[in-house]
């Protein structure tokens, strides 16, 4: 019997070896991506560069292409919103570059999750589970123990991203990566109106009012001495450099960087709502506009997409 529960084990342990995503092929053909990618001097978008082994869509190549090319002395992390952590902006960044991580999510389960993965004792990851406001996003940030200049934040919270990221004062990242609501347009400067217990899903059956526009973030990142620089052509995450990192990068600005989002987000009546015709599914929500300073109703006929 011990011959047998022994022989059993190492089958388990060869298993765990071939399926544990530190050792898995897409690992290998990322990190082969990421030299490629490296070996370009300049690029004229960003999504020359994307590539997919962890990340929703093609970030992974990004943040390859942007930590490899900028001076960044601490090469840590913190990504919040990132659900159980098999899909995320930084799991290859800490898997093949080998950066200190902090994760955060609001469920318990996701970081109870988190804290059983292989990837918590195999790297320096850290993590917890708590719902993100802008009245304690600080403390959270607080209980790890980095230097003020993080190398990467991710934020992606589905809601008061805009708020959360303008409280942010404890640190100083190099990159900032934000996702934006591709379904505010180009021209506008709007945010949900903060509220501390904002949910996405409950705050309107399309699905599609949430988080901010692209300017309100670029407006956001030139106040907090960021350039922004485009972003994924997915249409959802937006970069943002610190101005004395930029180097050679091309600053962009909401004309010329914007990417309307393609993937489906809205099920409505049986039917996808799809490109410019979702901002009519949020038509009268309120949102608060940075450039009126103040609460407006959306009115679709006043957002732009080219």
């Amino acid at each position: 019997m011990r011959v047998k529960n022994a022989q059993l084990n190492q089958v388990k342990e060869v298993y765990n070896y071939i399926n544990s995503s530190s050792k898995s092929p897409k690992i290998n053909i990322g990190q082969l991506q990421a030299r490629l990618n490296n070996e370009r001097n300049s690029i004229n978008d960003l999504s020359e560069v994307e590539f997919q082994v962890f990340s929703q869509w093609g970030d992974d190549g990004i943040i390859q292409y942007l930590v490899n090319k900028i001076d960044i002395p601490n090469k840590t992390f913190i990504e919040f919103g990132v659900e159980d952590y098999t899909e995320s902006n930084t799991r290859f960044l800490l898997i093949n570059n080998n950066w200190t991580g902090y994760v955060l999510d609001g469920s318990p389960e996701n970081a109870e999750y988190i804290k059983n993965d292989s990837v918590s004792w195999r790297y320096e990851l850290h993590s917890a589970g708590a719902f993100i406001t802008r009245e304690n996003i600080n403390e959270l940030i607080g209980k790890v123990n980095f230097e003020k200049e993080v190398g990467l934040l991710s934020i992606d919270i589905d809601g008061n991203d805009y708020w959360v990221w303008k409280e942010i004062n404890g640190i100083n990242p190099v990159i900032v990566i934000a996702e934006y609501n591709s379904v505010f347009g180009k021209n506008t400067k709007w945010t949900v109106p903060y509220d501390a217990s904002f949910v996405r899903r409950d705050k309107h059956v399309s699905n599609l009012y949430y988080g901010a526009s692209l300017d309100a973030f670029i407006a956001l990142g030139k106040e907090k001495g960021y350039h922004f620089i485009g972003c994924n052509s997915k249409g959802n995450n937006a970069y943002f450099i610190r101005k004395d990192k930029i180097g050679n990068f091309k600053i962009r600005t909401a004309d010329d960087g914007y990417v309307l989002s393609n993937f489906r987000e809205a099920h409505m009546n049986g039917k996808w709502i799809n490109g410019t015709d979702r901002i009519k599914t949020i038509e009268g929500m309120e949102v608060y506009d940075l450039a009126q300073g103040g609460i407006v109703k959306i009115e679709a006929a006043k957002v732009r997409y080219k």
